[in-house]
Protein backbone atom coordinates (compact mmCIF):
# COMPACT_ATOMS: atom_id res chain seq x y z
CA UNK A 1 0.00 0.00 0.00
CA UNK A 2 1.34 3.18 -0.95
CA UNK A 3 1.54 5.79 1.69
CA UNK A 4 -0.91 7.87 0.00
CA UNK A 5 -3.55 5.16 0.13
CA UNK A 6 -2.32 4.66 3.70
CA UNK A 7 -3.23 8.69 4.38
CA UNK A 8 -6.68 7.93 2.36
CA UNK A 9 -7.52 5.42 5.06
CA UNK A 10 -6.65 7.27 7.78
CA UNK A 11 -8.46 10.27 6.23
CA UNK A 12 -11.68 8.59 6.00
CA UNK A 13 -11.55 6.77 9.73
CA UNK A 14 -11.27 10.07 10.65
CA UNK A 15 -13.80 11.08 9.06
CA UNK A 16 -15.69 8.63 10.32
CA UNK A 17 -15.09 8.85 14.31
CA UNK A 18 -16.09 12.83 13.76
CA UNK A 19 -19.33 11.69 12.48
CA UNK A 20 -19.60 8.92 15.20
CA UNK A 21 -18.59 12.02 17.47
CA UNK A 22 -21.22 14.59 15.87
CA UNK A 23 -18.03 17.00 15.01
CA UNK A 24 -19.07 16.51 11.09
CA UNK A 25 -21.04 19.89 11.43
CA UNK A 26 -18.00 22.06 12.80
CA UNK A 27 -15.83 24.04 10.16
CA UNK A 28 -12.29 23.05 10.26
CA UNK A 29 -11.06 25.43 12.16
CA UNK A 30 -13.65 24.75 14.44
CA UNK A 31 -12.57 21.16 14.62
CA UNK A 32 -8.80 21.73 15.04
CA UNK A 33 -9.81 24.36 18.48
CA UNK A 34 -11.55 21.98 19.72
CA UNK A 35 -9.28 19.11 19.38
CA UNK A 36 -6.50 21.10 20.76
CA UNK A 37 -8.20 22.62 23.70
CA UNK A 38 -9.55 18.69 23.95
CA UNK A 39 -5.67 17.85 24.51
CA UNK A 40 -4.67 20.50 26.47
CA UNK A 41 -7.15 20.33 29.27
CA UNK A 42 -6.46 16.64 29.42
CA UNK A 43 -5.32 17.49 33.40
CA UNK A 44 -8.98 18.75 33.94
CA UNK A 45 -8.17 22.21 33.70
CA UNK A 46 -9.46 24.95 31.54
CA UNK A 47 -7.67 25.76 28.47
CA UNK A 48 -6.21 29.32 27.69
CA UNK A 49 -6.50 31.34 24.86
CA UNK A 50 -3.31 31.70 24.48
CA UNK A 51 -2.18 27.91 24.83
CA UNK A 52 -4.86 27.25 22.31
CA UNK A 53 -3.43 29.91 19.70
CA UNK A 54 0.25 28.46 20.42
CA UNK A 55 -0.92 25.43 19.50
CA UNK A 56 0.50 23.16 16.38
CA UNK A 57 -3.04 22.85 14.83
CA UNK A 58 -3.84 26.45 14.74
CA UNK A 59 -0.22 27.90 13.84
CA UNK A 60 -1.77 28.92 10.65
CA UNK A 61 -4.68 29.73 11.11
CA UNK A 62 -5.20 33.57 11.33
CA UNK A 63 -6.28 36.05 14.92
CA UNK A 64 -9.54 37.11 12.98
CA UNK A 65 -10.55 33.81 11.81
CA UNK A 66 -9.55 31.50 15.41
CA UNK A 67 -11.62 33.69 17.55
CA UNK A 68 -14.50 34.14 15.16
CA UNK A 69 -14.22 29.94 15.78
CA UNK A 70 -13.69 29.97 18.85
CA UNK A 71 -16.75 31.96 19.48
CA UNK A 72 -18.88 29.89 17.44
CA UNK A 73 -17.71 26.89 19.63
CA UNK A 74 -18.96 28.47 22.72
CA UNK A 75 -22.25 29.57 20.89
CA UNK A 76 -22.83 25.64 20.01
CA UNK A 77 -21.98 24.37 23.78
CA UNK A 78 -18.26 22.68 22.82
CA UNK A 79 -16.66 25.36 25.13
CA UNK A 80 -17.43 27.00 28.06
CA UNK A 81 -16.12 30.64 29.94
CA UNK A 82 -14.61 29.68 33.04
CA UNK A 83 -16.28 31.35 35.84
CA UNK A 84 -13.73 31.35 37.94
CA UNK A 85 -11.76 33.42 35.81
CA UNK A 86 -12.38 36.74 34.34
CA UNK A 87 -11.59 36.08 30.81
CA UNK A 88 -9.49 34.04 28.35
CA UNK A 89 -10.09 30.06 30.31
CA UNK A 90 -12.76 27.89 28.71
CA UNK A 91 -13.76 24.70 29.95
CA UNK A 92 -13.93 21.78 26.87
CA UNK A 93 -17.46 20.05 27.04
CA UNK A 94 -18.35 16.28 25.57
CA UNK A 95 -19.14 16.39 22.26
CA UNK A 96 -22.92 16.24 21.37
CA UNK A 97 -23.75 12.36 19.79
Amino acid sequence: MCELSKLAELRKLMLSMERSLGLQDLTPVERDIYYAANELSENGNGVRTVGLIEHALLETVSRPTFFRALKSLVTKGYLSHCNSVNRGQYTVNGPRT
